[in-house]
């Protein structure tokens, strides 16, 4: 079901053993079932998940992929896709387990075609991923060869969704923690690559963002920064009087050149920007899997290029950034 075990005994050989020994506490708490009723009935999906063997396992592909190493009848494979529909919804992805496409609300391989090229070879890393959602980029980072990749989510539904791949991949070099930023060490400096992406614009104050991303790098470690930003200056920045997209809780959308001098103002050097995309509808949008609303419903349906506020539609730019060395 949900086991760490593999996983803290990679970590306690790491620089990061004290840490190891908290995590546990760390854990219980992010998954009490207290705080979240509705994780019984996730823990319940993943306990009746079927015991099948994994075969070729793919994690450098736009679906992270399992096949198993024997045939499974038709209605055991509709069975399966029923389960993992227990964890809806699914956001990030895709995946195809046994051959059950997981068309997830986001095509979020998309996004890592767009950044692969410009970031430093994760070859032998040690990573972090924050704001992971379900770990898909997780993997698509092992699969580039990183060492040891960290994913930490506050949300207990991805947490589940993670140890739905993990229970037939059972890879201890990967792992999805049910915490925030916050509840990481201070002044870390483990990390050589650190993946902000999609966070920022949450934060009420992006420049403690920027810093605690700092603090998780090793010298000479890269940041990798991915956020809504708007056309503009230097010096621009939206504030939205209320919501974004529908989004409550999107505090600040900066300009690039604005964005790349709060890097420069905490500390990083080689700043730069190596994508602005439009995010699209066919990028973002309702699935079978992810049946509640999407970006569709978060424009304006007279003028698709803005938010149903007003706003200017979403774009997204990725940064890349160093820590002194």
């Amino acid at each position: 079901m949900i086991h760490y075990q593999p996983f803290l005994e990679r970590l306690a050989s790491t620089e990061l053993a004290e840490w190891a020994e908290q995590l546990p506490n760390i854990i219980a708490n992010g998954l009490n079932e207290q705080r979240y009723g509705d994780l019984p009935r996730w823990k319940n999906v993943l306990q009746q998940l079927p015991e099948w063997s994994a075969g070729k396992i793919e994690l450098n592909q736009s679906a992270i992929s399992i096949q198993c190493n024997s045939s499974i009848d038709k209605q055991a494979l509709l069975a399966f896709a029923e389960l993992l529909k227990g964890l809806h919804p699914w956001r990030k992805g895709p995946f195809d387990l046994f051959g059950i496409n997981i068309d997830t609300e986001w095509r979020s391989d998309w996004k890592w075609d767009r950044l692969k090229n410009h970031i430093q070879p994760l070859q032998g890393r040690n990573v972090l991923d924050i704001g992971c959602g379900s770990g898909y980029h997780c993997w698509r980072m092992r699969g580039a060869g990183a060492d040891l990749v960290i994913g930490i989510d506050p949300t207990p539904l991805f947490i589940c969704q993670f140890f739905a791949l993990q229970k037939y991949i059972q890879d201890p070099g990967v792992t999805v923690l049910p915490m925030g930023i916050e509840q990481l060490p201070k002044k870390l400096h483990f990390f050589d690559s650190t993946f902000s992406m999609g966070i920022l614009y949450h934060r009420r104050s992006p420049f403690d963002h920027l810093l605690e991303l700092r603090d998780t790098l090793k010298p000479g470690g890269e940041l990798v920064l991915e956020t809504l930003v708007i056309d503009g200056d230097e010096g621009e920045v939206l504030v939205p009087e209320d919501r974004y997209g529908r989004m409550a809780n999107v505090w600040f959308l900066p300009s690039c050149p604005t964005l790349a001098g709060w890097l420069k103002k905490v500390g990083f050097t080689d700043i730069q920007c190596v994508d602005v995309t439009v995010t699209s509808i066919e990028e973002q949008r309702r699935t079978e899997w992810m049946s509640f609303h999407s970006l569709q419903q978060f424009l304006d349906p007279n003028d698709p290029t803005k938010t149903v506020e007003g706003y200017p539609g979403p774009k997204r730019a990725i940064f890349t950034a160093k820590t002194p060395g």
